[in-house]
C-alpha cells in the first residue's frame, strides 16, 4: 500500500505523530500556511501536487478542511483522495461540534494549536510585510505604527485566547506561547484538550480507499 499525504503546515506536527512509523507512508508534504486567504491559488495548489503524484501512490490524504474554497477539491484529482469534512484546522482538533460550542461560549475567540503558538506575533508581521510595498511598509513604520499596532487591530473584538492541546510536543511550552500572545493582546486565557481522532479517521478512510 502507497498512502501519499499533502497537508497544510497547521498539520504537520500532529500528523507526524500519528504517522510516525507507518510504512505504507511514501510521500508527504506540507504547504504552507494562508494560503487559504487566497482560494484560487489554495485549490490550484492542492490539485496540482496531488495530481503530481499519480501513479507513484494508490491514494491521497488530503490534510485540509474546507478551508471556504475546497469543496468537492476532490473531483479534480486523478488520484484517490481522501479530505477532512470539516471547516477548518480548528474544527478538525475539536471537532466541528465542539467547535461550534466554543464559538457560542465567545464569538471572540482566538483559537490557538500548537502551530498557531509557534507561529505568534511574527507569523502576522511576515504576512503584513508580504502584503505591503517596501514604500508602504516603511511609511507604516515612520507614522509610529508596528506590529503589535497592526496586531490589536486584527483582534479588535477579540476578548479570549483558548490554547488547544493536541498531545503533542512540549505542553508547558506551547501553553506559555499561549499565554504570552494573550497577555500581549489584553485577552484572557483558556486552554482545553484537543482531539488527533478525526485525522486518524480520515488515514484509516485513505488506507481503506487505497485497497478499493
Amino acid at each position: 500500500m502507497r498512502i501519499g499525504i499533502i497537508a497544510c503546515e497547521t498539520f504537520r506536527r500532529e500528523l507526524e505523530m500519528i504517522i510516525q512509523g507507518d510504512e505504507d507512508i511514501v510521500h508527504k508534504e506540507y504547504l504552507e500556511f494562508g494560503l487559504h486567504e487566497y482560494p484560487e491559488e489554495l485549490k490550484k495548489a492542492v490539485v496540482d501536487k496531488v495530481n503530481s503524484l499519480e501513479g507513484k501512490v494508490d491514494a491521497v490524504l488530503l490534510g485540509y478542511g474546507i478551508c471556504q474554497s475546497l469543496k468537492d477539491i476532490t473531483k479534480k484529482m486523478r488520484v484517490p483522495t481522501v479530505q477532512l469534512k470539516e471547516d477548518d484546522c480548528i474544527g478538525v482538533l475539536i471537532t466541528s461540534e465542539e467547535y461550534e460550542r466554543e464559538r457560542k461560549i465567545c464569538a471572540g475567540t482566538m483559537f490557538h494549536t500548537p502551530a498557531f503558538c509557534e507561529m505568534g506575533e511574527a507569523w502576522f508581521e511576515k504576512d503584513m510585510r508580504k502584503k505591503m510595498s517596501e514604500e508602504q511598509m516603511k511609511d507604516f513604520l515612520d507614522q509610529g505604527y508596528d506590529t503589535m499596532w497592526f496586531l490589536r487591530t486584527l483582534f479588535n473584538g477579540y476578548s479570549r485566547t483558548l490554547f488547544i492541546d493536541t498531545g503533542i510536543g512540549d505542553r508547558e511550552h506551547y501553553l506559555a506561547l499561549s499565554r504570552e500572545f494573550a497577555a500581549k493582546l489584553d485577552m484572557r486565557h483558556e486552554c482545553r484538550d484537543g482531539t488527533l481522532d478525526v485525522i486518524r479517521d480520515a488515514l484509516r478512510r485513505t488506507k481503506e480507499l487505497a485497497t478499493a
